[in-house]
C-alpha cells in the first residue's frame, strides 16, 4: 500500500491511497475460495463445484465487498500509521480502478486540534451562597396557600373586579359560525389569570349577576384549532354569579390539608425545596460563567465540519419552532433570516469549541463514563414521565439509547472534576 499526503492545510488532510492489484485479487480469490467449499449448485456435490464455475458467478459481488472492505482497512491504517485524530468520519473518493488495476482513491478528513490546556487554576470564579431567608420560606408558604383558590357567591349586588371570579355561560362564534370548543355552561374564569384569549377577561371587568354581554377578542395566531386560528370572534356571555376569593391561612389546618402534621413540617419542606432550588440555580450560573470564561480563554482552530454539522442541528430545530409557532424571523428575533443564520453559526462554533476542550480535559484526566453514570442520568430523565420506572426499564434494556446520556454526563464529569478537584 502506498500514501501520498497531498494537502496538510490547518486541520484538514487530504491523502493518495493506492492499493496494488495484487492485493486486491489475492484477497477476491480468497474469499472465491471460501465460498467454493460451502455453495450449493446444481449438478454438483456440496464443495466440489469448480473454482472457474464459482468465480464467472459470485466474482463481481464478492469483488465489491473486497473493495469495499480494502478501502476501509487500508485507510483505517494510513490514519493509525500517522497518529491521526479524525473529527469526523474520513470521505473516501476511488479516482481510478478497473478489474486487474490497481486500486486508487483520495480520503479527506479533518484532524482534531492540539489543544494546550495549561493551568486551570488562574481560573477563578465567585461561587454563590446561600443564606437561611424566613422571608422567602413565608413567601413560599403564601405561594401555597394562594394556590388553593376558592371562590364564594358575593351576595350584595356589585360589579366585577380584577381577581374576581364570574360563573357564566358562553357561546363562541367566528363569522357566525359557533366553533366546537368555543362555549360551555357554568363555567368559573377568573378575572385577570390570562386563561382566556386576550382581551377576554378585560371586557368582563365591572360586570354584574344577570347581565349578558357581547365580548370581542381574537384568537391566537398559533392557537391549537387551525380553523379559529388568528380569527376575530364574538363570544355571548351570561353572568351568572359575580364571586369573591376567599382568604386561605396559612396555619396547621392548611399543611394538613397539603399532607403534613403541622406548619412547622410544610415550612421545613419549603426550606429544603428552596435549597435545593437555589443549589441548582447556582451549579447552572457557575457552569455557564464557566464556559464563558473557557470560551474567552481559549481560541483555536475548529473543524469546519464539526461546526456544520452542529450548526445544520439547531437551525434545524429553529425552523421547526418557527414553523409551529407560525412565525417569520423578523417576528420572533428581530432579524432577518441571514442575520440569524451568521449569529446561529457562532454559537456552533462555540459549542464546538467547548466541546473539543472539555473532551480534552477528560481525555488527559483519563474521565470516564460507566454506564451506572448513564443510567443514573436516565432515572434522573425518567422522573418527568407519569411512569418512571418503564422509562428507566427501557433504557435498562436497550443499551444504545443509553448512548443519548453520553454527551452530557460527560460534560458534567469534567465540569464536576474542576469544580471539585480546585481547578477553578
Amino acid at each position: 500500500m502506498q500514501v501520498n499526503e497531498t494537502l496538510s492545510e490547518g486541520l484538514k488532510r487530504e491523502f493518495q491511497i493506492i492499493v496494488p492489484s495484487s492485493d486486491v485479487e489475492a484477497e477476491v480469490e480468497g474469499r472465491l475460495l471460501e465460498l467454493s467449499k460451502t455453495v450449493k449448485m446444481k449438478g454438483f456435490r456440496p464443495g466440489k463445484v469448480p473454482i472457474a464455475i464459482i468465480r464467472r458467478q459470485y466474482r463481481p459481488s464478492v469483488l465489491g465487498e473486497v473493495l469495499e472492505r480494502t478501502i476501509q482497512t487500508s485507510s483505517q491504517k494510513a490514519i493509525e500509521e500517522r497518529e491521526l485524530r479524525p473529527a469526523l468520519q474520513p470521505k473516501i473518493e476511488i479516482t481510478d480502478y478497473s478489474d486487474g488495476k490497481d486500486l486508487e482513491y483520495k480520503m479527506d478528513l479533518e484532524v482534531l486540534p492540539e489543544i494546550e490546556i495549561g493551568n486551570l487554576s488562574e481560573v477563578s470564579l465567585t461561587r454563590p451562597t446561600a443564606e437561611g431567608d424566613d422571608e422567602k420560606v413565608n413567601d413560599g408558604l403564601k405561594r401555597i396557600a394562594d394556590a388553593e383558590k376558592k371562590f364564594t357567591k358575593v351576595e350584595e349586588e356589585r360589579a366585577a373586579e380584577s381577581g374576581d371570579a364570574l360563573l357564566i355561560d358562553f357561546k363562541g362564534t367566528i363569522e357566525g359560525v359557533e366553533l366546537d370548543g368555543t362555549a360551555a355552561d357554568d363555567f368559573e374564569i377568573e378575572l385577570g389569570s390570562g386563561s382566556f384569549i386576550p382581551g377576554f377577561e378585560e371586557q368582563l371587568v365591572g360586570a354584574k349577576a344577570g347581565e349578558h354581554l357581547d365580548v370581542t377578542g381574537e384568537f391566537p395566531k398559533d392557537y391549537p384549532q387551525e380553523e379559529a386560528a388568528g380569527k376575530p370572534a364574538v363570544f355571548a356571555v351570561d353572568v351568572k354569579e359575580v364571586r369573591e376569593r376567599e382568604e386561605v391561612k396559612v396555619d396547621d389546618e392548611m399543611a394538613t390539608r397539603q399532607g403534613f402534621d403541622n406548619l412547622a413540617a410544610l415550612s421545613d419542606m419549603v426550606r429544603e425545596r428552596l435549597k435545593e432550588q437555589f443549589d441548582e440555580a447556582s451549579k447552572a450560573r457557575l457552569k455557564r460563567s464557566l464556559l464563558d470564561l473557557l470560551a474567552d480563554r481559549y481560541e483555536f482552530e475548529v473543524p469546519t465540519g464539526m461546526v456544520e454539522q452542529e450548526f445544520e442541528t439547531i437551525w434545524a430545530q429553529v425552523k421547526k419552532d418557527l414553523e409551529q409557532a407560525k412565525a417569520t424571523f423578523e417576528d420572533a428575533t428581530g432579524e432577518s433570516e441571514e442575520e440569524a443564520e451568521a449569529e446561529y453559526r457562532q454559537i456552533a462554533e462555540r459549542r464546538v469549541r467547548l466541546g473539543l476542550l472539555l473532551s480534552e480535559v477528560g481525555r488527559q484526566n483519563e474521565i470516564t463514563i460507566e454506564r451506572d453514570d448513564l443510567l443514573n442520568a436516565a432515572l434522573e430523565s425518567a422522573r418527568g414521565f407519569s411512569n418512571p420506572q418503564q422509562v428507566l426499564e427501557f433504557y435498562r434494556s436497550n443499551p444504545n439509547a443509553l448512548e443519548r446520556f453520553r454527551a452530557p454526563v460527560f460534560e458534567d464529569k469534567v465540569l464536576s472534576f474542576l469544580f471539585q478537584g480546585g481547578h477553578v
